[in-house]
């Protein structure tokens, strides 16, 4: 009657198996071969069968090379792993269940597969997910008229400078497109109160607006806001006025 003590607990592997089995040590090689034909599937006259620490192992530490011997007089413990061998795998069928290479592949053209209503392609094209989900709409970009209905020409208006803080005060005089900037977008063209500017309406000899030198910019929509700015007083004492 086997103990525990004499019981091992091994990982069984072929070229079809892999799992972990208990075998009693006091099993001749013999015995061991029928039970591991039955798992394996190999007959248990082409089995050659080598034990190693672990999977991981390269080199055996020892081989089960005589059928009469237990299984014990190869010290094989818990943990071990015995590796079954098929030394005659042309009067078997060891490693056609897992060997793919022979199996006949379906294959189809491009062609055949975008026809094909079964195929996760369709799938997703016909619950428009993915790459077939309806795109968003882009934003239609603002018209010289829908500029000119939010920032008319003649209004007073406070301008944001490049640094995000300075604002200067002015009048926007022209809205539209202009010559200069790539021909790309629409320009707000703005006479500052003061002498803030860059040009006087022109630029690059076309004319755009007229007004006093070094008081004339232009600027993108977005940094213009209309609304009651009056004119900024230079607050001078009665000696200081002119």
């Amino acid at each position: 009657m086997a103990t525990s003590s004499s019981i091992v607990s091994v990982f069984v592997i072929s070229p079809d198996v892999h799992s972990e089995r208990r075998f009693d040590l006091h099993t001749t090689v013999s015995q061991l071969k029928d039970k591991l034909e039955l798992i394996t599937g190999i007959p248990s006259g082409n089995q050659r069968i080598e034990v190693f620490r672990n999977e991981d192992d390269t080199q055996p530490i020892a081989l089960l090379d005589s059928d009469t011997r237990p299984l014990g007089y190869y010290s094989v413990i818990s943990g071990q792993v015995l590796k079954v061998q098929d030394i005659d795998p042309s009067t078997t069928l060891t490693g056609q269940f897992t060997d793919v290479s022979q199996v006949e592949k379906f294959e189809l053209t491009r062609d055949e597969y975008e026809r094909r209503t079964d195929t996760v392609k369709s799938y997703i094209e016909k619950h428009k997910m993915g790459r077939f989900a309806p795109k968003a709409d882009a934003p239609v970009a603002p018209t010289v008229e829908d500029i000119a209905v939010q920032l008319p020409v003649g209004s007073r208006c406070e301008v944001v400078a490049d640094n995000g803080v300075t604002k200067y005060r002015g009048v926007i005089r022209f809205v539209g497109e202009t010559e200069f900037g790539n021909k790309t977008g629409i320009w707000i063209g703005v006479e500052y109160d003061e002498a803030y500017g860059k040009n006087d309406g022109s630029v690059e000899g076309k004319r755009y607006f007229t007004c006093p030198p070094s008081r004339g910019a232009f600027v993108r929509p977005k940094r213009v806001t209309v609304g009651d700015f009056p004119p900024e007083e230079l607050n001078l004492d009665d000696d200081e006025e002119l």
